[in-house]
């Protein structure tokens, strides 16, 4: 029997490394004073609001208290670890986040720091101890949730994303307390040499500027050590002075630093004191140039890569406008040639005069070689034929009745007249038939081009609209920073309604957490539009306006007795962001056929709305292409395009049944005229606009329903009663009851199509 193996806590050598970094922050923070107070009390506090181990951060703190060198500070600051590592210790067993009541904790935990920790107060206050212990526990209170904030952004989005000025304060903050720590603790020689450090490498990535500032950061606690400003005009000349060479490289930019040291301390009478404190003056300078060139190129590529994120991204938008330029000028130039198509298939044809041409064919073939020709002549009887001819035009042939009285009278072959002019009116009319197709087609290319014309323009209009830095963008990346999500870039175009932010996170990120964040931020509803993937750790987050409305949809069928299909197809399309397309085609007759003519119908609609295509264009050419069908086939089309930020309902009515709109209190009728799609060349639709707003229906039922209902009466009497919750119950509701009246015979196609509009959520 194989014996248990003791197990112990994975620890790795990253956390072991954080731990030994805060304990060794811990001990340099209670050198901050002259008395030793705790200081370190802030930076324990942040660190179990960060998440790190209660039990630890507590012996780290305990070992801290050594620096009072007292037995009685050791045993406040004790109590101070056992309460707030037996409080954040259950909380984190019971898995339950701490909120505000944290701030609570943090004040009542001073109690023992004024009540037990030795101090004899400062001269320089007019107060009695107590008083002044009072106001430092408030203010390490204080000290203690800018830590918090200064530790998390340590943590999480240091290098990682652009920071904000309150975070930046918090992290000065933390340095400048730290940093006297380290001056009382470990010396003026120690504090140079990391300080240095720290302006040479920062020297080197940053290589503008904004180093300047930062080495002035750096030099603050030695300002205050001293109680003077020199310092921080001492880093300033360092870090310009190592700018002017950072372009030769890490080495030269370091040996300017030496010689702008050796200066400096010149001025300030360095030479003048022992020969220890020049040594060491100089010894701390020359260590913090050698560690900087030391450090590895690897390093300072992965720090550079990390501080990208710090930068705006100039040159990628200038790139993106010159492409956006450049397509939308070609697509104008595309769109002007089916503008000039257009214009070529739309030119007018000369006016017709074959009445004119067909009376000369009919003289040049039937009275050429009459004898009696001379007569006619005489008698003016051709007036007689061109009336005859006008006749033979509008009727399509001519017939004894139609033959004027003075040809009966005078031609001595009146009826070879009437036959010579019905074969040419035959001709006429077999060419005209061809005639008429051709021109039919022209005018159907005509408005393609014109369709394809204006699709083209729109892009481009949209396409040479350029990018431009956007406030929205800083707002949102603060938004984000302070409610925890790291964004390494943020990309803010457009406006109103055109509004899209486009954003790199990482795939764990809460999508309506996010949309809630960013449409606080920029002061728009907002809704995921599309999650890309970029990497495992990285994902790009598109966001777009979200829309006034949303809908729900509902369908209810049943195909006729004895049919395996329904002869009824739906559609439900999103035509794009904003809007969507819904239809209802009810085919001649039923079964497959029909399903077919409506599926075709349905299917040439959606390509074509989809495009973009303008309506007119849209319902013609269908309309044209379904009379083409070598078969008689027609549909019966409804069809409607919701705009979800107004609610404005562009409704077609094609040979359909009526359609309703149900309100609370309204229920309006949707009706039509025109003949259904394919029955004849040209069609003119029924076109309804319709405002729809929160709670309200639209309904769509082919002729298999509406009939049940014996008359539109009955069926408005119906429908005005009903007070639906759901578009699928009230399709399901009103086709049963449609059957009831059929007595649960089917006796045609029957569906019932519904949208609901609500407030988008």
């Amino acid at each position: 029997m194989k014996k248990p193996t003791l197990r112990l806590p994975v620890f790795s050598l990253r956390a072991a490394g954080k731990y030994g970094a805060l304990l060794s922050c811990l001990i340099l923070l209670n050198f901050a004073l002259p008395a030793r107070e705790p200081f370190a009390f802030p930076l324990y506090y942040a660190a179990l609001c960060c998440g790190f181990d209660p039990l630890l951060m507590g012996a780290g703190y305990l070992v801290s208290s050594a620096a009072a060198m007292s037995a009685t500070a050791t045993l406040a600051l004790a109590i101070q670890a056992a309460f707030l590592s037996l409080v954040f210790a259950v909380y984190r067993r019971a898995r339950k986040k701490m909120r505000f009541e944290r701030f609570f904790f943090a004040a009542a935990a001073q109690l023992p720091f004024v009540f037990l920790f030795p101090h004899e107060g400062y001269s320089v206050f007019p107060f009695a101890v107590i008083y002044q212990k009072l106001i430092l526990a408030g203010f390490l209170s204080l000290l203690s949730l800018l830590f918090e904030g200064g530790l998390k952004c340590l943590l999480k989005n240091a290098f990682r994303c652009r920071l904000t000025a309150g975070q930046l304060t918090e992290l000065l903050l933390m340095w400048f307390v730290l940093g006297a720590g380290l001056v009382n603790a470990l010396g003026t020689t120690v504090f140079s040499v990391i300080s240095l450090t720290a302006l040479l490498v920062s020297v080197v990535l940053l290589s503008n500027a904004a180093a300047v500032p930062f080495a002035i950061v750096l030099s603050l606690p030695l300002c205050l050590a001293g109680g003077s400003a020199i310092p921080a005009a001492e880093y300033a000349a360092y870090a310009c002075f190592s700018l002017l060479f950072v372009s030769y490289g890490k080495a030269a930019s370091a040996l300017a630093l030496v010689l702008t040291f050796l200066s400096a301390q010149y001025f300030a009478g360095l030479y003048e004191q022992g020969t220890t404190e020049i040594l060491l003056a100089l010894l701390s300078c020359a260590a913090a140039a050698l560690i900087a060139c030391l450090l590895p190129e690897k390093l300072y590529k992965r720090a550079k890569g990390g501080l990208l994120f710090y930068r705006e991204h100039t040159l990628p938008r200038i790139a993106i406008n010159r492409n956006r330029r450049a397509v939308g000028e070609r697509l104008f130039e595309v769109s002007s040639l089916f503008r000039e198509i257009e214009g070529a298939f739309s030119t007018e044809e000369p006016e017709d005069d074959s009445c004119a041409r067909l009376k000369e064919k009919l003289k040049k073939t039937l009275c050429a070689d009459c004898p009696g020709r001379r007569r006619c002549e005489d008698a003016d009887i051709y007036e007689s034929v061109d009336k005859l001819v006008a006749i033979g035009f509008s009727k399509g042939q001519v017939s004894l009745v139609d033959l004027p009285a003075d040809i009966s009278a005078l031609c001595g072959n009146a009826a070879g007249m009437l036959f010579a002019c019905n074969q040419l009116l035959a001709g006429y009319r077999s060419t005209a038939r061809e005639l008429e197709s051709a021109r039919e087609g022209r005018r159907l290319l005509a408005r393609q081009a014109h369709g394809i014309s204006e699709i083209l323009k729109d892009i481009a209009l949209e396409q040479s609209e350029e990018y431009s830095f956007s406030d929205g963008e800083r707002a949102l990346a603060r938004a984000l920073a302070t409610a925890g999500i790291l964004s390494s870039e943020i990309f803010v175009y457009g406006d109103g309604n055109t509004l899209t932010v486009s954003m790199t996170l990482s795939p764990s990120v809460n999508g309506k957490r996010l949309c809630a964040v960013a449409g606080d931020a920029l002061g728009v509803p907002l809704s995921l539009a599309e999650k890309i993937p970029l990497s495992e750790t990285t994902a790009c987050y598109v966001l777009k306006r979200r829309p006034e409305y949303d809908a729900a949809f509902g369908i209810a069928t049943r195909p006729k007795e004895g049919e395996s299909a329904c002869g009824d197809a739906y559609s439900v399309l999103k035509i794009d962001e904003r809007r969507f397309l819904v239809a209802l085609s009810d085919g001649m007759g039923s079964g497959e056929n029909a399903r077919a003519v409506s599926d075709k119908t349905l299917s040439l609609l959606e390509s074509f709305y989809k495009a973009k295509m303008p309506s007119e264009t849209v319902l013609s050419t269908v309309n044209r292409l379904i009379s083409y069908s070598p078969e008689e086939t027609f549909a019966c089309i409804d069809m409607a395009a919701v705009d979800l930020d107004t609610g404005e309902a562009d409704i077609v009515k094609i040979g359909s049944p009526v359609g309703f709109i149900l309100k609370n209190e309204e229920l309006r009728v949707l009706e039509g005229d025109s003949l259904p799609m394919g029955m004849l060349e040209a069609v003119h639709p029924a076109t309804l606009r319709a405002n729809m707003e929160e709670n309200d229906f639209m309904l769509f039922m082919s002729d298999g329903v509406t009939s049940a209902f014996g008359s539109s009466a009955e069926l408005c009497s119906y429908l005005s009663v009903l007070r639906p919750l759901n578009p699928q119950s009230l399709a399901e509701e009103i086709l049963q009851n449609a059957l009831k009246r059929t007595r649960g015979q089917a006796e045609d196609d029957m569906t019932v199509l519904a949208v609901k509009l609500t407030k988008s959520a």
